[in-house]
């Protein structure tokens, strides 16, 4: 192989991986979209673990392809879609029906995995420790 095709598959796989991140972010908010309704109801109170599972999932998915990735391109990729189906899932639809009500879960989860995904993504890359011997 040259090294035009070299770069070339590069590029063409980091292309690819950003896509696949993507479609992946966009699979992640349509599901956490939907889980994050569920509370514990304990006596009087109500507890939102589904609420802090799908904010976890987020931070879990972006982190985790921020971790593996040689780049943060798939973790960007990843975030855009999660953050735009979201986004889009609390517009009303034709009937006038809404998948994030609003309130302060309804509000935590709008904003929530715009604010977790930028954290992850701005967060430096941590050297690589040599390996010691012995």
């Amino acid at each position: 192989m040259t090294a035009v095709d070299e770069a070339a598959r590069s590029t063409g796989s980091r292309i690819g991986g950003a896509v696949l991140a993507f479609v992946v972010g966009v699979v992640a908010g349509l599901i956490l979209t939907v889980g994050h309704h569920h509370v514990w109801r304990i006596g009087g109170a109500e507890l939102p673990w589904g609420l802090v599972l799908a904010l976890a999932g987020v931070a879990c998915l972006v982190a985790g392809l921020r971790l593996l990735a040689a780049d943060r391109w798939p973790a960007i990729a990843a975030a855009i879609g999660i953050v735009g189906t979201v986004a889009v899932l609390t517009l009303p639809g034709p009937g006038g029906s809404v998948l994030v009500p609003g309130g302060i879960p309804g509000i935590v989860w709008a904003i929530g995995p715009a604010l977790v995904s930028v954290v992850v993504l701005a967060w430096p890359r941590l050297p690589e420790r040599g390996r010691r011997h012995a």
